[in-house]
């Protein structure tokens, strides 16, 4: 029994770190292209052949690696850093120092959207951007123009391209076809449709629930999903924060009602014990791309051949699907460096190629590689129902009014609103102190903040 017990510990740990690593980009989908347009870019003294200096994560470093063996002729020094994890500003930092001596940036790095909204500027008085402009003569226009609509906004400011989306996480809706089935339910097509089944399962089957709020990143589903103007740039260094609007008490009012009752927990997916306390009973949920496999799959273990998925849901009167965003990082370059053909092949290569995208453990932001990565049957055989189609129109269905800030959006969520679940608040009444805290996180940071 305690063996047993042990093993759950560590498969739960293992999810919990995977899951940690897939939504620790997550913070903000869209930038801003407002402002003037920055000057040409002038490159530094390039040095055909010249070794490339490349950062990334742990979970990112197979795929380096991956480039190096295909490309032997390229010399590489491969560094692993914490990949700007849970706000980590161990790159910004180590930039600003590289930019006072003159000397030691890396060439190529992993990173955070949040990273692009430093790295996109001068971080100093004499300094240079750290990004290189991708799109001043550096990646093709027609592979700009590949990646899902919206997919490189994050990397957009002051008319250029900085970065390269590595994978996208769309939110669809998750559920479990096999009980579905057995309890006669329709699968949901919009979210009062949605909210009608939690009540009904409430009733009918207490104890199986249909979502949960309870994680760091459980706002990006459903208030992201619901168009609410939580984290809204209208100029470059204006932000619009406006929780009082009714595409946020939409989504807060129906959670509120479904988590009395107890049909939506206020425990998150991946916190411990969850999967034990629940098994087998988490009917629906809203959430990532990557859900399927690390959540449904490799935390609760549900056979395969039950679980599908089905497109974002919509509001009655509204037509146009739009969805939420929890997770994918980004490859930049520096314009710093001296091998620049080096490395923005690697750069590209790492976001376009089919020899890696095709394997890789989350959705890929270029649209052709997506296909083959839906090609492989690794990538669908667990589900009991093809998602090709929902993973693909879910991927252009990314709302971009939620944008990337030079701050976690995960913060206020975590600190203010889930201990307030906790201590049995509402979400309605949690909203005003919720938007506090982000209006006093933004301007901490230098944000102006928009008036309604």
């Amino acid at each position: 029994m305690s063996t047993k017990s042990g093993a759950r510990r560590r498969v739960a740990f293992a999810v919990l770190s995977a899951a940690v690593a897939l939504s620790a980009c997550a913070s903000a989908e869209q930038s801003t292209t407002t402002g003037a347009s920055a000057g040409e870019f002038k490159q530094a003294e390039q040095t055909a052949g010249s070794e490339i200096v490349v950062w990334a994560d742990s979970t990112r470093i197979p795929a380096v690696q991956q480039y190096q063996a295909a490309h032997p002729d390229v010399k590489m020094n491969v560094v692993t850093y914490d990949g700007s994890a849970d706000g980590s500003t161990y790159l910004q930092t180590k930039v600003q120092l590289f930019d006072r001596t003159g000397n030691g940036w890396p060439d190529v790095v992993f990173g955070a959207p949040t990273d692009v909204t430093w790295a996109s500027s001068p971080t100093g008085p004499n300094a240079t951007a750290f990004a290189a402009p991708l799109d001043q003569d550096l990646v093709p226009k027609d592979i700009l123009d590949g990646f899902a609509k919206g997919a490189l906004d994050p990397c957009k400011f002051n008319g250029h391209t900085y970065c390269l989306r590595n994978d996208i996480a769309q939110v669809v809706l998750w559920y479990n076809k096999a009980l579905m089935d057995q309890f006669g339910y329709q699968v949901p097509k919009t979210w009062e449709e949605y909210q009608a089944i939690g009540e009904k399962v409430a009733t009918e089957h207490p104890g199986y629930l249909v979502g949960s709020v309870g994680d760091t990143n459980s706002h990006e589903s459903y208030f992201w999903s619901s168009q609410c103007p939580a984290f809204s740039l209208v100029e470059a260094n204006t932000l619009k924060v406006d929780l009082a609007d009714k595409n946020c008490t939409r989504m807060a009012t129906l959670l509120d009602k479904l988590i009395a009752a107890k049909s939506v927990s206020t425990q998150g997916f991946f916190s411990q014990g969850f999967a034990k306390d629940n098994d087998g009973k988490v009917l629906m949920a809203n959430g990532p791309s990557w859900y399927g496999k690390y959540l449904f799959d490799s935390a609760f273990k549900v056979p395969a051949g039950q679980i599908a998925a089905a497109g974002p849901l919509t509001w009655s009167g509204e037509s146009t699907p739009a969805t939420g965003n929890v997770g994918g990082g980004v490859w930049m370059v520096s314009s710093h460096s001296k091998n620049l053909k080096a490395s923005t092949d690697l750069a590209t290569w790492l976001t376009t190629s089919n020899d890696f995208q095709a394997n890789a453990p989350t959705y890929p932001a270029y649209a052709p590689a997506a296909k083959a990565w839906l090609a492989n049957p690794a990538n669908k055989a667990y589900f009991a129902t093809d998602v090709t189609d929902v993973f693909t129109k879910a991927a252009d269905e990314v709302w971009t009014g939620w944008s990337n800030t030079k701050f976690s959006d995960s913060t206020a969520w975590s600190n203010v609103v889930l201990p307030a679940l906790t201590a049995g608040k509402t979400l309605t009444e949690t909203l005003p102190q919720w938007q506090s805290t982000i209006i006093d996180e933004a301007k901490s940071v230098g944000y102006q903040i928009a008036g309604k």
